[in-house]
Parts: structure tokens; sequence; C-alpha cells
């Protein structure tokens, strides 16, 4: 006799699933329609691509476009390498650990808009703490928001001080499970330090690269709050990223064109974390 399983339990997903749709998939589908549209708050116009077309067309879309792709490489290059650097320095025996450990997470914690708009005045070019340490030593600070050469990586900068703490502590979680028993081994065999780091740590540590990668990727694909916080997507528009350029059309009243940029960089973030993450996952080493 075959025993017939009871669809009581399932019932139990349903408030789950009703959240879900209600908050997310019905206002994903709704963003996917009201991007084809010229809408209003009272009505809507169905005009096809002409969103699409117009954003790809306009060359301060398109720079926004290709700066978000440039400000994710770079913030999350620099935490995956920073944040393993300090993740090795932290789990080693130093004097001060614990402080440092502190000291390293602190600015993870601060809000970002707040962080945003003490580092606008600490890097003024006439007037900020930064240029004025830097003529002490009789350097001549650049304009850090003011160059358009210089004002999207600055921001990146930042961005990588307030979260290269989280990478940290994500890396020292990583390097503390990995067993003992590996390193002694790589030491008896006499494998050097960068060796050891090389054939033992890196890899088995790789769990925690891949989640870096993949929390910083997408955070540097949806960054807002912060450039916006420090630049506004200025000079003129070399520090304006996707979400910016979004904000702006908003602001400016053409909602079907900020509609349709959510959707692009609703696209743009999909195609690259979900392939990304199935091959870094790909990559992981069993300890």
């Amino acid at each position: 006799m075959v025993k017939r399983l009871s669809p009581y339990p399932n019932w139990f997903y349903l408030p789950g699933a009703i959240i879900y749709a209600v908050l997310f998939l019905v206002p994903t589908l709704l963003s996917f329609y009201f991007s084809l549209t010229r809408w209003t708050i009272f009505d809507s116009e169905f005009i096809g691509l002409d969103n699409f077309v117009q954003f790809f067309s306009e060359p301060a879309l398109v720079k926004g476009f290709v700066n978000t792709f440039i400000y994710a490489v770079v913030t999350s290059g620099a935490k995956v390498v920073l944040g393993m650097a300090l993740g090795l320095l932290l789990t080693s025996q130093i004097v001060g650990r614990g402080y440092l450990r502190a000291v390293v997470f602190f600015p993870v914690l601060v809000s970002t808009v707040g962080v945003g708009l003490t580092f606008q005045v600490l890097m003024n070019p006439e007037r900020g703490a930064i240029n004025a340490a830097l003529g002490l030593f009789g350097f001549d600070g650049p304009g850090w928001l003011t160059d358009p050469s210089l004002a999207l990586l600055s921001v990146a900068l930042v961005d990588v001080w307030k979260g290269v703490g989280l990478a940290t502590v994500i890396y020292m979680a990583g390097i503390v499970s990995i067993p003992a028993e590996y390193r002694e081994a790589a030491k008896m065999d006499g494998a050097g330090p960068w060796a050891a780091f090389r054939k033992v740590i890196l890899p088995l540590s790789w769990p925690a690269t891949s989640t870096v990668v993949t929390l910083s990727l997408i955070g540097g694909l949806r960054s807002f709050d912060l450039i916006w916080a420090m630049t506004k997507g200025g000079p003129g528009f070399t520090s304006d990223v996707i979400a910016s350029v979004i904000y702006k059309q908003y602001q400016a009243g053409f909602y079907g064109l900020s509609t349709a940029g959510n959707v692009v960089l609703f696209v743009a973030v999909t195609a690259v974390v979900v392939p990304l993450t199935r091959f870094l996952a790909s990559k992981e080493v069993n300890a």
C-alpha cells in the first residue's frame, strides 16, 4: 500500500509566497510593463521599446551605464584584495588584534549618506582636510570630486573604505574555519608563508572570496546613495551610474524612461551575478 503524502505542510509556504508575490513579483512585472509606456500617475501610453532606444542613444545615459560597471569592478576588486590582506593580518598573533578588528569594522556601521557628506567636506579641493594635509608635505592636492577624471574613482575609494570591514570579517571567518592540520602539513613539507598562502589558505578560503565578490559586485552595480551624497553624478555626468541616472530622469518627470532604466539595471545585475555565482561555486575546493 502506497502511503499518500498530505498536502497540509505545503500550506505553510503560502503566507511567504503571498508576501513574495506582492512585494517582488508583481512590482517587477509592472516595472517591465511600464518601461514600455510613457506614463504619469493618471494615465499611460504604450510606446513599445522607445524608452530603451532613447536610453541607449543618449550619451549621458550610456556614460552612466559604463560607469556602473567600472565602479563595480574597481570596488569589488579592491575589497577582495584588501579584505584578504586584513583578514590574514587580523587572524594572526598581533598585538591589539581585538581593537584593530573593531576599527576596521566600524565604518560598516556608519550611515552611507553620513560618510558621503563627511568625505565631501574632507575632499574639498580648497578647504578640505585631505588637501590641507598634503599641503603640509609640499603637495598640491587634486580636485577629488571636481576633476572629471577623478570624481568616480574618489567615490569608489570611499566606498572601499566603508565596505572593506565586512569583506574582512567574511575572510576572517573563512580563514579561521580552515583546519589547522592543513597548515601544519604544509609547514612540515617545508612550505614558506607565501607557499602556504597560495596552496592552502587561498583555495580553502574560496567560499569567502566567492561571497565577497558576489556581495561587492551587487552593491557596486546598485550603488546610488554614496555617489549622490558626494557628487550627485557630477561634475557634469562624469560620475553618474545607472541608479543616479534613473533618479535624475524621475526628477525630470520622464517616468517611463526612468522605469526602463530600472529594468536595464535589473537585467544587468542578473546577467552578471547569476553566471558569476555559478562559476565561483564551481571553483570551490572541499576541505
